[in-house]
């Protein structure tokens, strides 16, 4: 007779778990091919269970062509094409959930994302709310491919205002993160395309392409940003760059080399260049840079950017803006796809914008993140660390470079941080090559830095060079 322990169900419900463990004896062998089963009343009664619970079991292993019934007579073990050997003693090991960050650190210098304490929660909840009772069912309806036009108007209003750009929403695609987007650029620009993306630079752009089966070049920096020598000298035919504020240089690249790139993409045909403007808002000193996108008259520029950085990373919600022509074969060839981010938080960031709220949001967080800047960099100067370390590219964007003089290496460099409590990251790290001039220069991420920890965070980074005063 069948017997199982049913203490191991947890909450599983009591048919479901004898359907899975009879479906694991029929699996491997244990319950041989035209075995007669017993009957529901006997299974029950030997089981102490109910008969409707072994009923519903043997119905659903019926259904699903494990067991079959023969007119009074009873149930018997269907004949299976494959079978599992069975393997006493091994059980199924669960996956182990993946962590946002495995270790606790007493001070983050790599983690880049936005501090949840200074989102606006109570405006958003009462958008949410407004939005949720002004279209109630509409909120039910399919939004268009490229995404709710009261969202383009939005971003477009907003681009036209703040970077000078003049954009129709007819333009703009939304999707759900930055790598959905640069999927889609590969699937209407073409696989058999090479893209350059920029040496050193954030490598989550190269993977994503690698990953996307595409060939990708890796395109040398100076001190202007990407080298138009080493772009003319490669087989690059979309190039992805972030002449804006640079990660993790921190260059902005000046007008002169932005032209000398339009010139490279109108060239030939088929060249394009994807501009990546992640975090141009959270500029510190005057306007923001001009866009490549607002000087291309050649529609040789792709614009991409991202709510993200200066919202929350869980909002996903990120947008690119196509040339003309290139949204028409959008349209052609891949608007059969629907848009990837709900409607809700769609409509919910429309108003956001709209009303007003999105510029005080940025007004607030580039004060926040001045002054934490501004504490981070005084705490190093106030320090032992003033004459060893030369603080770099502080201006813009979420981090800045600490170039240090030092005899420990790149690795020695972040294991003693490591040990100190710190995390942070080396500009090396960040270069596909063997270049040295990128060494001893630490990335200070500081947009999720606690600012209570801040002061003992640097003395705590005094002493990974201590041995060398």
């Amino acid at each position: 007779m069948l017997t199982y322990n049913f203490e191991e169900r947890k909450n599983c419900p009591l048919y479901e778990f004898l359907y899975q463990k009879m479906k694991e004896d029929i699996l491997q062998g244990n319950l041989k091919a035209n075995e007669r089963l017993p009957s529901k009343r006997s299974l029950a009664r030997h089981l102490e269970i109910s008969v409707i619970t072994v009923e519903n079991a043997y119905a659903q292993l019926m259904m699903e062509g494990y067991i079959y019934s023969k007119e009074k007579s009873g149930y018997y073990v269907s004949e299976l094409a494959l079978q599992l050997p069975a393997e006493p003693g091994k059980k199924d090991v669960p996956l182990q959930e993946e962590e946002t960050i495995s270790t606790e650190y007493f001070l983050d210098l790599k983690n880049n994302s936005v501090p949840t304490e200074n989102f606006p929660f109570t405006v958003w909840s009462r958008l949410m709310r407004r939005v949720l009772a002004d279209r109630e069912i509409r909120l039910l309806e399919r939004v268009p491919p490229q995404g709710a036009l009261e969202l383009r108007k939005a971003i477009s209003d907003h681009l036209y205002q703040f970077r000078g750009m003049n954009v129709e929403p007819g333009r703009i695609i939304v999707g759900a993160g930055t790598e959905y987007l640069y999927g889609l650029l590969i699937q209407l620009l073409g696989r058999e395309e090479i893209y350059g993306v920029e040496n050193p630079g954030y490598r989550k752009i190269s993977q994503v392409y690698r990953c996307q089966g595409v060939t990708c070049e890796y395109i040398p920096m100076d001190f202007q940003g990407l080298s138009v020598k080493a772009l003319r000298d490669s087989k690059v035919t979309v190039l992805h760059i972030s002449p804006g504020h640079h990660f993790p240089t921190g260059i902005v690249m000046p007008i002169k080399r932005r032209q000398e790139l339009l010139c490279w993409a109108k060239e030939r045909g088929g060249r394009y260049i994807i501009e990546d403007d992640y975090d141009s808002e959270l500029r510190f000193q005057g306007r923001p840079i001009q866009t490549l996108q607002s000087i291309d008259e050649e529609e040789k520029v792709i614009y991409i950017n991202t709510f993200s950085k200066t919202m929350t990373p869980s909002i996903r919600i990120s947008y690119i803006v196509l040339p003309r022509h290139l949204m028409e074969r959008y349209q052609a060839k891949l608007s059969f796809y629907a848009c990837t981010v709900p409607s809700f938080e769609q409509y919910t960031l429309a108003r956001f914008i709209r009303e007003g709220y999105f510029e005080q949001h940025i007004n607030r967080m580039r004060n926040y993140y001045r002054t934490l800047r501004d504490e981070m960099v005084q705490a190093i100067e106030d320090s032992r660390l003033r004459g060893r370390m030369l603080i770099q590219e502080q201006n813009s964007g979420l981090h800045f470079l600490l170039q240090v003089k030092t005899r420990k290496s790149d690795d020695e460099i972040r294991l003693c941080a490591q040990r100190q409590g710190i995390r942070l990251d080396c500009l090396s790290q960040y270069y596909e090559g063997t270049g040295r001039e990128y060494e001893h220069c630490l990335v200070i991420n500081y947009s999720g830095v606690d600012r209570k920890r801040i002061q003992e965070g640097i003395r705590r980074l005094e002493r990974i060079f201590q041995d060398e005063e």
